[in-house]
């Protein structure tokens, strides 16, 4: 009978330590996807305890990608994404250019946490137009520079760059179509992307055909932080502003870079 009991305590300690081995040996690989970019990409609730409120329903569109990545969803970006977990880490921040995100010390601190096989996703144009506040202000010739900068480094460390161009603003709006207010920047992240050979998402164009779409009245009223007096608690004078989203806009936002993630996947895939 003693004989036996030590027999299988033994066994018990031989099956933990052989567990313990084969987790130091072959450790769970999760896939970062980082997230840079500006005020339409970033995490408000990450950022603000008191979110719910303050800023409430203020949101931006990497607020909801994590939970896009189900099982499924993971195994269909097989080309990209080699592992069957996803931690999405959104690094985007308001207000910031490609320009002040790098001057900020941000990009420094995405670049030394960066591993092999991760993916960094890179919208910027909102702020970088912003000829009347400098800190931000950058040509669309630096503008270019910076971007060649993330996805040059970025492939340094083995990971996967992907270029969004900067999604659309509510305006303005002329017989139901959208015009597209990032000009030279929507061109220099295309023209990049191709220079580089890098996978690009065409969220501009993605967006502006969304939402012409579902037309100029519903997108305002659902999409954007646009509100009446009362509508929310959080804004009791309401407010007008056609570019940032309320959570119903972001996570449509989402749902098209998912799409167009998925495209590239597929188109590097046949390569």
């Amino acid at each position: 009978m003693k004989t036996t009991r030590n027999s299988i305590l033994i066994f018990a300690a031989l099956t933990l330590l052989s567990a313990g081995l084969m987790s130091f040996v072959f450790p769970q690989k999760v896939t970062k996807i980082y997230l840079i970019g500006d005020s339409t990409m970033m995490d408000y609730d990450k950022y603000r305890e008191d979110y719910k409120t303050s800023i409430y329903p203020l949101s931006g569109w990497g607020q909801y990608f994590q939970e896009l990545f189900d099982a499924e969803t993971i195994a269909s970006l097989g080309t990209l994404i080699k592992t069957d977990s996803v931690l999405v880490d959104n690094r985007a921040i308001g207000g910031r250019s490609t320009r002040s995100f790098f001057e900020e010390g941000r990009w420094a601190k995405v670049y030394n946490d960066l591993q092999a096989g991760d993916l960094v996703m890179i919208q910027f144009g909102h702020n970088d137009a912003t000829l009347e506040r400098p800190l931000r202000y950058v040509t669309p010739a630096a503008y270019k520079e910076f971007i060649r900068l993330y996805v040059n480094q970025t492939r340094e460390k083995g990971a996967i760059p992907i270029v969004i161009t900067p999604v659309s603003r509510n305006e303005p709006w002329k017989d139901g179509r959208l015009e597209n207010l990032h000009g030279d920047y929507y061109t220099a992240a295309v023209e990049v992307s191709e220079e580089l050979e890098v996978a690009m998402i065409d969220l501009t164009m993605r967006s502006m055909e969304f939402f012409e779409e579902k037309g100029e009245e519903y997108v305002t009223a659902n999409y954007f932080m646009n509100m009446k007096p009362g509508q929310y608690p959080n804004y009791p004078d309401g407010k007008e502003d056609n570019t940032h989203f309320v959570t119903e806009g972001a996570k449509e936002v989402a749902k098209l870079v998912m799409r167009g993630l998925l495209e590239q996947n597929l188109a590097e895939s046949k390569k």
